[in-house]
């Protein structure tokens, strides 16, 4: 249990939590993480949203048959969808008397010092204003996350929701996904897997047992999200990975309950 009233909480949700299977919003998801969202910011903490899904919920948009295969056609489709996502977070945020700020991100944005600093002097203003910064990386500029490439800084959200948890010396990180957490084998070969609920160190016993990504819909498998435990950890900034299909459980993963797995972070310097 954590020793102060107020937390600085970034939380990840990902587009299987997002959409639909055929792509499309899924609006009772969305709804109830805005609802919790917006709650644990009238209580008091600083909230900041990392939202995937714009691929998937711009090729729905455009009535396109499946997600596209070509770049420039992955892009066009994030670019109409991320316009559509952030619509659907004004609006909802809206009735719950909550504004919203939209950033998107690129690796040379987190990468070179002084652009790192001009952001986070604008996250610090943002939260500093009650305003709930929605963030995503661009990907109609980007391809780090839609194309395997060289050099990549971000590549998927689990890891962009890292390093902005570091850059906003945040409290808490949570990445919602379609997996309860880190479990000791695979839960769908062994019935017997068991959970982790609490994780204090990175060993490669922990880290081999990583797996392949969850859905067709989604980019991060396991992997990534120790990947992003690393980052936060090192950055004294507790993570948690738990079901996207439970959001009401925010509550008591702020309360330090032991809800999916929890990464103990290091002591902040």
């Amino acid at each position: 249990m954590w020793n102060k009233t107020c937390y600085r909480i970034v939380v990840k949700v990902g587009t299987s939590t997002l959409t639909h299977d055929t792509g499309a919003v899924n609006l009772r998801s969305m709804e109830e993480l805005i609802r919790v969202l917006s709650d644990l910011s009238g209580y008091g903490h600083q909230v900041i949203l990392v939202s995937s899904g714009a691929i998937a919920v711009g090729t729905s948009k455009l009535a396109l048959t499946e997600r596209p295969r070509e770049l420039r056609m992955k892009q066009a489709a994030a670019a109409v969808g991320q316009c559509q996502l952030m619509h659907i977070y004004d609006k909802l945020f809206a009735e719950y008397n909550r504004s919203v700020a939209q950033i998107l991100l690129t690796g040379d944005d987190v990468d070179d010092p002084q652009r790192a600093e001009h952001l986070s002097g604008t996250f610090e203003a943002l939260l500093e204003m009650g305003v709930i910064p929605v963030v995503n990386e661009n990907d109609s500029v980007s391809s780090a996350e839609i194309e395997t490439g060289h050099h990549k800084v971000l590549g998927d959200n689990d890891t962009l929701s890292a390093i902005v948890a570091k850059l906003c010396r945040a409290d808490l990180l949570v990445l919602f996904s379609d997996i309860n957490g880190l479990y000791d084998s695979d839960p769908h070969a062994n019935p017997d897997a068991k959970l982790l609920h609490r994780v204090e160190d990175l060993t490669p016993e922990i880290l081999s047992m990583a797996g392949g990504a969850g859905t067709w819909r989604g980019t991060g498998g396991m992997a990534t999200k120790l990947s992003a435990a690393k980052i936060a950890m090192d950055a004294g900034c507790d993570m948690v990975i738990t079901n996207g299909a439970r959001m009401k459980d925010l509550y008591g993963i702020v309360e330090g309950r032991d809800i999916g797995t929890r990464f103990i972070a290091k002591k902040r310097s």
